[in-house]
C-alpha cells in the first residue's frame, strides 16, 4: 500500500506544478504590469486542455499501458521546460502562455494514464480515501512547490533557472515511472489487452458515451461536480488580487497565499483521508458545506472594511487560510466521490468514464474562473463576492436535499463496509 501512495502521490506532484505556475505565478506577474482583471481572468483558456481531454481519454484506455503514457508525458514536460528556460516573460509573454499551454496539455494527458492506474490499484474504502488523499495533497504540493516557493525565490534563481530545476524534477520522475515495480502487473495486462482489441471491433463513440451515462450515480455525480467549486473558486481566484490592490505586495502574497494558505489546504485535503475512514461521505459533505458557507460570509465581510493594518492583514490571511483548508477537504471527498462511482463501470471504460466526471469538474471550474473577472471589473468586489456567496449557500442547499431524494444517500450505503 506504501508503494501505491508514494507513487501516485509523487505523479500528481509533477501534475500540478503547471497549475500552481499559472493560477499563483502568471496572475501576479500580469498584475503588477497593470494588465485587467478581465484579461487575467481570460488566461484560463490556457486550461482548456483539461476540457478536451475526455476526447483522447478512450486513446489512453486502449492503446499502449499506462507506463508508456507516463514515461511519454513527462518526458514531454520536461523537453518543454528546457526549452522554456530561454524565454524571458517580459518580452515573450506568447511564448509563455505557449509554454503553459503545451504543460497543460501534457499534464492532462499524464492525467488520464495516472487516474486510469489509481482506479486499478486502490481497492476498498481504506484505501480509496488514502489514495485520494495522495491524489490531492500531491497535486497541491506541487502547486505549492511551483507557484509558492518558486515564486518566492524566482528574484534570486532566475527565470530561466526555474525552468532548468523543474527540468531536472521531471526526468528524474520519468526514470521513477520507468523503473517502478508498482506498475509490472498494469504492463503486462495491458499487452494483453492490446492484442485483443486489435482483433476487435472499432471503437464506437457513442456506445462509449451510452455506457459512461449508465453507470450507477453518474448523473447526480455530474451536476454535483459542475457546480460545487463555482461560489469557492470565484472567491479564491479574486481574493489574493483584491489584497494586491489593497496594500499588500505580490512578495507577501507569493507567501501567505502561494505557500501558507496551501498548506492550510493540503492539510484539509490529509484530514479528509483521514475522516473517510470514519464516516460516510454523505455525513462529511453535509457538514463541511455549511461550513465553508460561513467562512465566505467572513471572508466576503472583509471587503467593506479592509484597512491597511497588522490586524486587517492578519484576518485577510485567515480567511485564505480557513478557506484553502476547507477547500482541500471538499475536494478529497469529491475525488473520493468521484473515484467510487467509476469503480462500478466496465474496466475498459474506467480511465474514459473517470476523465469524463474530471473534465466536467475543471469545466465548472474553468468557465466561472474565466468570467469572475469580468464580474468584478463590471461590478465591483462587492457585489461580485456576495454573488459568490450566493453560489455557496447554493451549493450547500443542494447536497443537503441530495440526502433526503436518495442520491447521496445511495452513495452511503455503497461506502459502507460489507
Amino acid at each position: 500500500m506504501n508503494d501505491k501512495l508514494v507513487f501516485l502521490g509523487l505523479l500528481y506532484f509533477v501534475q500540478g506544478i503547471p497549475y500552481g505556475l499559472q493560477s499563483s505565478l502568471l496572475p501576479l506577474y500580469l498584475r503588477g504590469a497593470g494588465h485587467s482583471l478581465t484579461r487575467i481572468g481570460f488566461t484560463k483558456i490556457l486550461y482548456f486542455p483539461w476540457v478536451l481531454k475526455v476526447l483522447w481519454a478512450p486513446l489512453v484506455d486502449r492503446v499502449g499501458t499506462k507506463r508508456r503514457w507516463l514515461v511519454a508525458t513527462v518526458c514531454g514536460l520536461a523537453l518543454t521546460c528546457l526549452s522554456s528556460a530561454a524565454l524571458a516573460p517580459e518580452a515573450h509573454i506568447w511564448g509563455v502562455a505557449g509554454t503553459l499551454l503545451t504543460m497543460n496539455t501534457l499534464a492532462s494527458v499524464q492525467d488520464i494514464a495516472v487516474d486510469g492506474a489509481a482506479v486499478g490499484l486502490l481497492k476498498g474504502r481504506g484505501e480509496l480515501g488514502l489514495g485520494n488523499t495522495a491524489q490531492v495533497v500531491g497535486y497541491k504540493a506541487g502547486s505549492v512547490f511551483a507557484g509558492g516557493g518558486l515564486l518566492a525565490v524566482i528574484d534570486v534563481a532566475g527565470w530561466s533557472w526555474m525552468f532548468v530545476l523543474l527540468t531536472f524534477v521531471y526526468s528524474g520522475m520519468a526514470l521513477f515511472v520507468w523503473g517502478t515495480p508498482v506498475l509490472d502487473h498494469e504492463t503486462v495486462r495491458g499487452q494483453q489487452a492490446d492484442g485483443t482489441k486489435r482483433g476487435g471491433e472499432a471503437v464506437r463513440p457513442w456506445r462509449i458515451w451510452r455506457k459512461l451515462l449508465a453507470v450507477p450515480g453518474t448523473p447526480w455525480t455530474v451536476l454535483y461536480v459542475l457546480t460545487y467549486k463555482l461560489g469557492e473558486q470565484g472567491a479564491v481566484t479574486m481574493f489574493p488580487l483584491f489584497l494586491l490592490d489593497h496594500h499588500m505586495t505580490a512578495r507577501e502574497l507569493g507567501f501567505w497565499n502561494g505557500v501558507i494558505a496551501m498548506g492550510f489546504s493540503i492539510c484539509g485535503s490529509s484530514l479528509g483521508g483521514l475522516l473517510l475512514a470514519q464516516f460516510s461521505i454523505g455525513a462529511l459533505m453535509r457538514r463541511v458545506f455549511v461550513l465553508r458557507t460561513v467562512s465566505m460570509v467572513f471572508q466576503s465581510s472583509l471587503l467593506t472594511v479592509l484597512e491597511p493594518s497588522p490586524l486587517m492583514k492578519g484576518m485577510a490571511v485567515l480567511s485564505m487560510s480557513v478557506q484553502h483548508f476547507l477547500g482541500g477537504l471538499i475536494t478529497t471527498l469529491t475525488f473520493t466521490t468521484m473515484m467510487h462511482c467509476t469503480q462500478r463501470a466496465e474496466e475498459s471504460i474506467q480511465a474514459t468514464h473517470y476523465s469524463f466526471l474530471a473534465t466536467l469538474e475543471v469545466l465548472g471550474k474553468l468557465m466561472f474562473s474565466a468570467l469572475a473577472g469580468g464580474l468584478v471589473d463590471w461590478f465591483g468586489f462587492q457585489v461580485a463576492f456576495l454573488f459568490f456567496l450566493s453560489l455557496s449557500a447554493g451549493t450547500a442547499l443542494h447536497v443537503w436535499t441530495a440526502t433526503f431524494t436518495g442520491a447521496l444517500r445511495e452513495h452511503q450505503l455503497k461506502d459502507q463496509p460489507k
